[in-house]
């Protein structure tokens, strides 16, 4: 009896569950392992979220089949969310299937919640006119939010196959969204589109070799993410920058970043990012023991070479479900 007591008493409420994935998802505590239950559509989706950001591909996966097919707009954040895991390993081919579904849906839905929106104006009293406001505007971000995901999903496949024009012009209308949106809701409604959008940007800029845009767009993704409060999103933004920084006569200052992005991923237990620091470092030449992993079997760290990490955190991500694709299939 008294242990039944005690698993009652640790156990999360509904509102501490939430914040947990909320804080793994977008927060403070990338690495939590093992995250509580999810109960409804949003939950599965913040622990997809958070599980994939850890690299464990497989059980993100399962969260997400739970959201898809549930309709509205978790439908269509859980199909670009399971098209940004097929595209982190290369799958840009089959993410565009995914991201199109999710702009499909999340467009739909525009079109719907604008009227809502609208419609509001013809509700008899003032309190029922705000207390319907208010849900329609709610739902209102949540759709734009959608729809920029997808946006910037479908812009980050086609740079993927080479198809920068393409990827171009979905920046600059998902941009425009996020103007027209952010002037009735305000800049802070959108700050995780705003900082996908930069990173998209600038990953097209270096594809194009420009490296002056490339790095004034990962510097607004930096500025960004540094109020969001999203520690993966800080970490991914300086990736970015470092990446940025290879265009410079002295790659020094790149090197010094990705090494602190790799120290960071590694703490954070953020497997992905520690992969793609240490691809980045090994692409520059970085020498010994640059970079640090932990051994989950025998629970020590080791410090090995640039590409030993990159190695090691592959295996770890095809041991969680990661499926890589081959350059010819992407």
């Amino acid at each position: 009896m008294a242990h039944s007591d005690a698993r009652r008493h640790t156990a999360p409420t509904p509102s501490d569950r939430h914040a947990i994935l909320v804080a793994a998802a977008f927060g403070s505590s990338p690495g939590a392992h093992p995250l509580p239950e999810a109960h409804g559509p949003e939950q599965n989706w913040l622990r997809a979220v958070a599980l994939g950001g850890q690299g464990r591909y497989a059980a993100a996966r399962a969260e997400l089949t739970r959201v898809r097919g549930t309709g509205g707009v978790w439908s269509s954040f859980g199909a670009s969310t399971e098209a940004s895991l097929l595209r982190q390993l290369g799958g840009h081919r089959a993410a565009a299937v995914l991201d199109g579904r999710a702009l499909a849906e999340a467009g739909s839905l525009r079109t719907s919640s604008g009227s809502t929106v609208a419609a509001r104006r013809d509700v008899g009293t003032v309190a029922a006119r705000r207390d319907v406001g208010t849900v329609a505007a709610r739902r209102h971000v949540d759709v734009v939010a959608a729809w920029c995901d997808a946006a910037t999903g479908l812009a980050a496949d086609a740079l993927g196959r080479g198809r920068l024009a393409v990827c171009g012009s979905l920046l600059d209308r998902c941009a425009a969204a996020l103007d027209a949106a952010e002037s009735e809701a305000g800049e802070k409604a959108f700050v995780r589109q705003r900082i996908r959008l930069a990173w998209v940007g600038a990953e097209s800029a270096l594809a194009a070799g420009d490296f002056t845009r490339a790095r004034s767009r990962a510097d607004r993704a930096v500025e960004l993410a540094d109020g969001f409060g999203s520690i993966r999103h800080s970490v991914k933004s300086d990736l970015v920058r470092s990446a940025s920084l290879t265009g410079l006569p002295d790659h020094g200052p790149a090197m010094d970043l990705a090494a602190d992005v790799l120290a960071r991923a590694e703490e954070h237990e953020l497997i992905p990012l520690q992969w793609a620091a240490a691809m980045l470092l090994d692409g520059l030449g970085a020498g010994r023991d640059v970079g640090r992993v932990r051994d989950l079997d025998a629970g020590r760290v080791r410090d090995l070479d640039a590409g030993r990490v990159r190695d090691f955190c592959a295996t770890v991500i095809r041991g969680r479900g990661g499926r890589f694709v081959t350059l010819s299939a992407c």
